[in-house]
């Protein structure tokens, strides 16, 4: 069926807006229902796109239904509204993401297309029940994002030399490893850029297909139809690929044809969960993998968190502290900082926009040793810092000497690692 929400969204200054479904949708009951709750919606997905919100979270309470965004990574509340509308809302949300409105205790997943002034969205659509109700949520995805390339990503230039030169192999791994909403798959697709796919053919396994490539076959997974990610991989492996691309590693199954892909003469590139490079490997053997077979097919690890960048509207330079330079081993004497002070631009916290932090372990003999025999993680982070690879951390902490970011948002998102 086609998705209901087939008109767009227009944006037109110094007039009324005009709704954010208009007389195109296939569906009657599109164009009725509760205008309050019609208005709403409108205005919330307006102001997420407005504030450059990746995802928009709409829950109820006893008293009265939250609306909040999530901006550079943080959590903002938006507005309040009365609890009234909490059904018309969820339901309208339900239609125009194909969802079934009458099922109120199963989570339910959906999407839609919008047009916002003037650009395009995927809207991805998550409903869950709870014991006050059902929550909402919506994760907002340009489709003409610009696709960044490696050199555009900030890491540093000898990490991008390690990786540029790993995917230059035939075969092997390449794992990119970071917590949800990280940038993994902005860095994949990065990588996917570099290759030629030409002379190659270049297969990836998506859960969504976030960008669309030239002369890539892109597969879209359906796990309520049986096509996960290994039923898929399993197949593409007739298909005679140079490089495939596996959305997530989750499963031993797809774990366990992702390490065969890589011992038998194809490039793999995937993400995985976990806090840091050298937590991979641990936690690839906990999922079913052999340290042996692990040790001969990962080429390089990729480790990366996202911080807040300094507002360059509202910044200031200023000298840290003594006792943060003695906790961080800087000079107090040379080392000086960024902030931001606040300003509408910012929305007053200081911060606009994101930057990652990068930590690239290539696989060395030393390396590949420590995997075989299966040593903790925390020998095999000690092992990766005598060859010289910065950690989270480090990368951070040079760039928040640089005025990209701040020192607060580095201890932040390293917390722990």
């Amino acid at each position: 069926m086609r998705n209901r929400m087939s008109a767009a969204v227009q944006a037109a200054s110094n007039e009324e807006p005009m709704p954010l479904w208009l007389a195109g949708d296939d569906d009657a009951s599109a164009l009725t229902g509760p205008a309050p709750a019609v208005r709403a919606v409108d205005d919330i997905i307006r102001t997420a796109v407005r504030e450059r919100a990746s995802d928009v979270h709409i829950e109820a309470q006893r008293e009265c239904l939250y609306v909040r965004l999530r901006v550079d990574g943080i959590m903002y509340d938006h507005l309040t509204l009365p609890i009234d509308l909490h059904a018309p809302l969820i339901s309208r949300l339900k239609i125009v993401s194909n969802l079934d409105i009458a099922e109120r205790r199963l989570p339910q997943d959906g999407r839609f297309d919008a047009q916002i002034e003037g650009q395009e969205y995927d809207v991805r659509v998550s409903v869950i029940p709870t014991s006050t109700g059902e929550k909402i949520v919506l994760r907002m995805l340009a489709k003409s994002q610009e696709l960044r390339q490696l050199d555009q990503l900030g890491m540093g230039a000898e990490a991008r030399t390690i990786i540029e030169r790993e995917l230059g192999r035939a075969h092997g791994m390449v794992l990119v490893t970071g917590p949800t909403g990280s940038g993994k798959t902005t860095t994949l697709y990065a990588a996917l850029s570099r290759l030629d796919c030409v002379s190659k053919n270049v297969v990836t396994i998506e859960d969504p297909v976030e960008y669309e490539f030239s002369r890539v076959a892109q597969i879209q997974v359906h796990p309520k139809i049986g096509l996960d990610f290994a039923a898929a991989l399993r197949h593409v492996l007739r298909q005679d690929p140079d490089v495939v691309m596996v959305g997530e590693i989750r499963d031993a199954e797809t774990l366990h044809m992702a390490i065969r892909s890589g011992l038998t003469g194809h490039m793999v590139l995937s993400t995985l969960h976990c806090n840091d490079a050298a937590s991979a490997p641990a936690r690839l053997i906990d999922m079913g993998g052999e340290p042996f077979l692990l040790a001969s097919c990962l080429t390089v690890v990729v480790a990366q968190r996202l911080v807040r960048r300094v507002c360059e509207k509202c910044r200031e330079e200023f000298r840290p502290s003594a006792a943060l330079c003695e906790a961080l081993d800087l000079d107090p004497a040379t080392a000086r900082a960024s902030r931001g002070r606040g300003c509408p631009d910012c929305r007053g916290t200081g911060y606009r926009g994101r930057q990652a932090l990068f930590e690239v372990m290539a696989i060395d003999d030393a390396i590949r040793d420590a995997i075989t025999a299966g040593v903790p993680s925390s020998t095999l982070q000690a092992t990766i810092r005598q060859s010289g690879v910065l950690g989270l951390r480090d990368h951070g902490i040079g760039l928040a000497l640089r005025g990209v970011t701040t020192i607060e948002e580095v201890l932040r998102v390293t917390r722990g690692d």
